[in-house]
């Protein structure tokens, strides 16, 4: 008895003993990094919002926050179809392009596609980054999605529709012969079609600086044809004696009777500007309204808390129950008429008074918080636009999530998704160049706000480089990346290139020599309205330490870097970087 308890004792210690390793092993294992060569792995990306106008406000279940649709998400166009809204924003040279969002209430906001999501439909080739698409119209009519569009590095101006919003949409119809950019499409009550678009001044003459104009033209959709001989219906603007600027963005919408354009004016930065005009004929004359412009924020205190700025190109929608409200594009700088996030995307009820619409009263400090459209709210749980919510991604999907972006259209696939992680190809292209680099970004939807990533990289000599990137463009960025340094040692390293710093060249900000083993490394960028702080570790459980503090992240500001663009946060990968 004793000698068979004694020898199940020794099984059972066997088996104990098998597990206790076996585990050991399987610990051993995980914690090793899995090695994937000729690849940057990126293991998670996480997006933290902390805005302090957000901490400060506590929307009830009447109200909704400012901007609907947080970060670069500029010339917004909005149409609704039965009890469903449908926006979609340009994007330039990012791709997939054109973002389409979907809403029940006008408030919760989904993104369900990308209108350019195929090469064919668009190759940005070596565009500069603010080409590619300009303002887009969207439209839905008999059945069919319609979306109107400038591609500036390409084709110009095009239509493409769906029956799905979704997707998949059709390859760009061309329409040729159009010189001029913020084509809209307008379907009247006859059946005609008409497209309207901003274009060079009468027999291309200036009378004034900025000067443009709004003509019209009648199209057969079926044909893809234009069928008259374009109509000037603006010059100039609302009033040729004040020299008005930059008159763009047109829509057409009719109303008890009348046809109405509205426009922006003023060109796209502070003195941007609505207006609208009228007439009881498609093709005028159409008449200025007397208290333009509709909507504007240039003459408000640029100190006032919570400052929105440069509000202009809107788009009107009706509800059901026939109120009227307003998307249009703003900016919220940290002061001095910069900002990082680019032009957002905003919301505001449109008033009626005599037959003509406002927006706030014309004049009126376009408020964080308002009351919310009368409409069911939405039910459905859908990933924050706006406020300081927290963004997470895993890697687990075995296709990128909509928020994410390349620079330019890609001619290869270079990454791919893979147990659970991101691997991006270093290539010959480098972020120092207008190619389609490994970039893969998201937008930077708060002034304040954390970004971080765990990095799996191993440099195989001194021009290959792996990071996270802070990027308005490629002569404006931010970079904390690893490399191999002069000695052949791995080093953390802050890159900063600036167009107006020593003539675009690149600096290293500060570097980190990091311990021979360390295969893993972690990076985070805290963004703090102008200044940026970096961080790295190389433990999962480690404290961060601080690399560089209080970089000045005005070279990632819309004025300083120029262009149309927001700061996107970015895993970015190069064998050709230095």
């Amino acid at each position: 008895m004793f000698k068979i308890k004694n020898r199940n004792c020794k099984i059972v210690s066997v088996i104990v003993l098998m597990i206790a390793v076996s585990s050991c092993k399987k610990i051993s294992q995980k914690s090793q990094p899995i090695v994937y060569p000729g690849y940057a792995a990126f293991d998670w990306f996480d997006y933290k919002g902390k805005d302090d106008a957000y901490e400060n406000i506590s929307p009830s279940d009447n109200d909704y926050l400012n901007p609907i649709l947080a970060g670069f998400y500029p010339d917004p166009t909005i149409c609704r179809v039965g009890d469903t809204f449908y926006l979609v924003n340009s994007s330039f040279c990012y791709f997939p392009g054109l973002p389409i969002f979907e809403s029940t209430d006008l408030v919760r906001w989904k993104q369900i596609g990308n209108i350019i999501d195929r090469p064919e439909q668009a190759n940005f080739g070596n565009s500069r980054l603010s080409g590619g698409m300009y303002a887009p119209t969207l439209r839905y009519h008999n059945g069919t999605f319609y979306v109107i569009c400038t591609n500036v590095s390409g084709v110009g101006n095009f239509i493409v529709t769906a029956k799905n919003p979704a997707g998949p949409w059709s390859n760009p119809m061309v329409i040729p012969g159009v010189d001029g950019i913020d084509p809209d499409i307008f379907f009247d009550d006859d059946g005609k079609v008409y497209i309207t678009h901003n274009g060079p001044p009468p027999n291309n003459i200036s009378v004034h600086d900025g000067h443009r104009a709004i003509y019209m033209f009648e199209y057969d959709l079926a044909k893809q044809k234009i069928t008259s001989e374009p109509k000037l219906v603006i010059n100039g603007g609302t009033d040729m004696a004040i020299k008005p600027v930059w008159i763009e963005g047109p829509h057409v919408i009719k109303k008890n009777g009348y046809y109405y354009m509205i426009c922006a004016q003023g060109g796209t930065g502070y003195n941007h500007s609505e207006v609208v005009f009228r007439s009881k004929n498609i093709y005028g004359p159409y008449e200025s309204y007397s208290n333009n412009p509709i909507m504007t924020q240039t003459h408000l205190d640029p100190n006032r808390k919570n400052e929105v700025s440069t509000t202009g190109h809107a788009d009107f929608v009706e509800l059901p129950n026939g109120d009227w409200w307003a998307v249009f594009l703003g900016c919220r700088p940290y002061g001095m008429d910069l900002y990082n996030t680019g032009r957002e995307t905003f919301m505001m009820p449109v008033e009626w008074k005599n037959d003509w619409p406002t927006i706030v009263d014309g004049n009126k400090a376009i408020p964080m918080i308002n009351k919310r459209p009368n409409l069911p709210v939405a039910k459905e749980k859908r990933e924050p636009t706006n406020g300081n919510f927290v963004s997470h991604d895993d890697f687990e999907s075995n296709k990128l999530d909509l928020k994410w972006n390349f620079v330019r259209t890609p001619s290869e696939k270079w990454y791919d998704l893979k147990d659970g992680k991101l691997l991006i190809k270093p290539r010959k292209e480098s972020i120092h160049t207008e190619t389609n680099f490994s970039f893969i970004g998201r937008r930077q939807q708060h002034l304040k706000f954390e970004a971080s990533t765990k990095l799996e990289f191993t440099p195989e000599d001194a021009l290959e480089t792996a990071g996270l990137v802070a990027f308005q463009n490629e002569k404006n960025y931010l970079l904390i990346g690893k490399r191999l340094n002069t000695e052949g040692k791995q080093e953390v390293y802050l890159e900063r290139t600036a167009s107006k710093i020593k003539d675009s060249e690149s600096e290293i900000l500060a570097k980190k020599e990091l311990a021979v083993n360390a295969t893993a490394l972690f990076v985070k960028i805290e963004g703090k309205g102008r200044y940026y702080d970096f961080y790295y570790k190389t433990a999962e459980k480690g404290e961060w330490s601080l690399l560089a503090k209080d970089i000045d992240g005005i070279i990632l500001s819309t004025k300083e870097a120029g262009g149309f663009v927001g700061t996107y946060l970015a895993m970015y990968t190069s064998s050709h970087h230095f």
